[in-house]
């Protein structure tokens, strides 16, 4: 009998590559990062929202395959050095956009209000503070009485208390006239007690219009911002669009909306994106969208809602039978919102499109959601479920779900863990779907049968555009085989530099270092900052 003591294997934890989640979080920390005011952006001007995260989403590509190549060439690493190269890279780029300040485009601008469209913009060029005699120069076409502007768009621009006191003084005057009005990023960088001034002041200006579109998103509102709104809000009776995204909406200031619309009869698009709402602050949104039987567009991604919030959510949803676009993305609903979202689907038979990614749903709740699709939304363009912990236990009900769906257009599972098994079944779902445009099956732990499979069921698609099954366990041998399959369409086929061959060997032994390994990375770049002087 052979004693002697068997060494076990030797786990390598690697830093490298960083998961989708961890690359999603690096771009949002950047556009934060750019759009903060800074030293830099006064002396350069500060870029939009639009603009910032067109430029982080950018930087990061650039920053990855730049950290990628390095960890590449140094093949027995553990990824660390390329975490560094990632994070100083980024550091640099964002330098430099920082530096460059932001583009301009006031001659687009000015080509929109040529073509007659009605609608003045403010937006274009370079997003800065406005003193009142630039307000003056800026508003001298809307001063005109005989303008035949129904829309005004002021985002990019920071208004002041004295350049606010001449703006106002003109919205006065064609208030009556007006059917959307975007203050959406209009106090950027100005004191709490200013910017509630300006707001309180436009709010007063625009009250008793007869508005169609209001967006204030982008205001780090809160309930003090939302109050200092509160007259023009109250006197809004046919509305149809409400935008209130990135405005610091709190349990709070969630009641405070609620309580001061006062008619949503007409509301077709509610959006909260991007929020810190929480279960209280959804059940009082809730209540909001209960009483919107028009609603076609609700959007509620990334507020901090879980499974009380989003029972609550679901409940009201069933109010909404003409509801064609749902993104509920980025949430904590669990398996119990996941259930009670089934129950609402089965009712909402007008749905073209539902981002239902990142909400934990796991098996059970991923079944419930399909089991209702099944029977309901036989229009459906779009289905969103990437990063739900869904493994092939759930796979056949999903894949039965999309093949019902013949006016699918684009579909993203990825960040789950269908494997090959899962992989086939889709791809068995999706080959008499003709008018198939993207699908998004990336880091899904599949190996070459499952690669091959799906390839084989999209290729020959005329209208189809992108095949992503990157950050998969594809051998090297079913990368070349995959990318010869597409080699007379290869823009149909995203990159396949992330896979990893060997990635389920020590799965198992792993589990509980991947955990670990995640928190230890995000950490390297949690202090990623723009660095307050220059070099």
């Amino acid at each position: 009998m052979d004693h002697s003591v068997k060494t076990p294997p030797v786990l390598s934890v690697k830093m490298w590559p960083p998961s989708k989640s961890t690359r999603l979080m690096l771009v949002d920390r950047m556009t934060k990062n750019i759009t903060t005011p800074s030293i830099f952006s006064r002396k350069y001007g500060l870029l939009s929202l639009q603009e910032a995260e067109e430029d982080a989403k950018r930087i990061e590509d650039l920053a990855f395959s730049t950290a990628n190549k390095h960890f590449h060439n140094e093949p027995d690493s553990d990824g660390t050095s390329a975490v560094h190269v990632y994070a100083k890279e980024s550091s640099k780029l964002m330098l430099e956009v920082i530096k460059r300040g932001p583009l301009q485009v006031e001659s687009e601008a000015a080509e929109a209000n040529a073509d007659g469209d009605a609608l003045f913009d403010l937006s274009g060029g370079r997003r800065a503070f406005i003193d009142v005699e630039e307000a003056r120069e800026l508003l001298s076409p809307l001063s005109d009485p005989n303008n035949s502007f129904t829309k005004i768009r002021f985002s990019n621009r920071s208004f002041g208390s004295e350049a606010a006191s001449f703006a106002v003084s003109v919205l006065s005057s064609v208030k009556d006239q007006l059917t959307e009005v975007d203050l959406s990023d209009f106090v950027a960088g100005r004191p709490e007690a200013e910017a509630l001034e300006v707001m309180n002041m436009f709010s007063s200006a625009l009250e008793g219009s007869k508005l169609r579109s209001l967006n204030l998103s982008d205001n780090a509102l809160g309930e003090k911002g939302i109050r200092a709104f509160g007259s023009l809000i109250k006197s809004q009776h046919d509305l149809e669009e409400l935008y209130l995204m990135n405005d610091g909406i709190s349990e709070d200031a969630a009641r405070a909306v609620r309580e001061l619309l006062p008619s949503t009869d007409k509301i077709r698009v509610l959006q909260f994106h991007n929020n810190m709402t929480g279960d209280e602050g959804a059940v009082a949104i809730a209540e909001i969208v209960k009483q919107c039987p028009s609603l076609e567009d609700f959007r509620c991604s990334s507020t901090r809602i879980g499974s009380d919030g989003g029972v609550a959510l679901a409940a009201a949803l069933a109010s909404c039978s003409r509801l064609k676009k749902l993104d509920l993305r980025d949430n904590m609903f669990g398996v119990e919102g996941g259930v009670a979202l089934a129950e609402t689907l089965s009712v909402l038979t007008d749905l073209t499109e539902i981002y239902m990614s990142y909400l934990n749903l796991e098996d059970e709740g991923a079944e419930a959601l399909s089991e209702a699709l099944i029977k309901s939304a036989p229009c459906l363009e779009v289905v969103e479920l990437a990063g739900n912990d869904i493994t092939v236990k759930s796979t056949g009900k999903l894949a039965e779900c999309i093949a019902s769906k013949r006016a699918l257009l684009k579909l993203n599972l990825s960040e789950n863990e269908l494997k090959d098994e899962g992989t086939i079944l889709i791809a068995e779902a999706v080959e008499g779907l003709d008018q198939l445009v993207e699908v998004d099956m990336s880091t899904n732990m599949m190996r070459r049968a499952g690669a091959r499979a799906l390839a084989q069921s999209v290729l020959k698609k005329q209208s189809f555009k992108l095949l992503n099954i990157n950050g998969n366990f594809i051998s090297e041998e079913g990368v070349d085989e995959v990318n010869d399959m597409f080699k007379d369409s290869p823009d149909k086929l995203g990159p396949l530099d992330d896979n990893d061959p060997e990635g389920e060997d020590f799965e198992d032994e792993e589990e509980e270092e991947e955990g670990d390994e995640g928190n230890e990375l995000e950490a390297k770049l949690g202090g990623l900052k723009i660095k307050q002087e220059e070099e």
